[in-house]
């Protein structure tokens, strides 16, 4: 991939990726072919704020979580209305590393 394209993939989705991994994400792009330029600029990115937004209206319901692709803990998560408010609460402040993380491995997995 062009030095151009990598600067410009991340200015635009740098705050979706963990920031420890910033680094690793731009060596890797700067290695990809040009085939998989493609293929990484179609994968879906969750913003972190937005699940984070959703999680403080609706994290009681496990939205959240459905949104993450965990349908289990989703559902666990609604019938238990949250934990009892306990693991709403928790989710608040993990909710945005997950989202991340989960947009690293499915940039990784559209590498692959």
């Amino acid at each position: 991939m062009e030095q151009s394209n990598v600067d410009l993939f991340l200015s635009v989705n740098s705050n979706k990726f963990p920031q420890n991994k910033i680094m690793l994400v731009r060596d890797l792009l700067l290695q990809a072919s040009p085939e998989k330029d493609i293929v990484i600029n179609t994968v879906q990115l969750q913003d972190p704020v937005l699940l984070l937004i959703i999680s403080l209206f609706f994290g009681s319901l496990g939205i959240d979580r459905f949104m993450l692709g965990q349908v289990g803990l989703g559902i666990f998560k609604l019938i238990t209305f949250g934990g009892l408010g306990f693991w709403t609460l928790i989710d608040w402040f993990i909710i945005m590393g997950k989202t991340k993380e989960r947009n690293f491995n499915k940039f990784m997995s559209a590498l692959a």
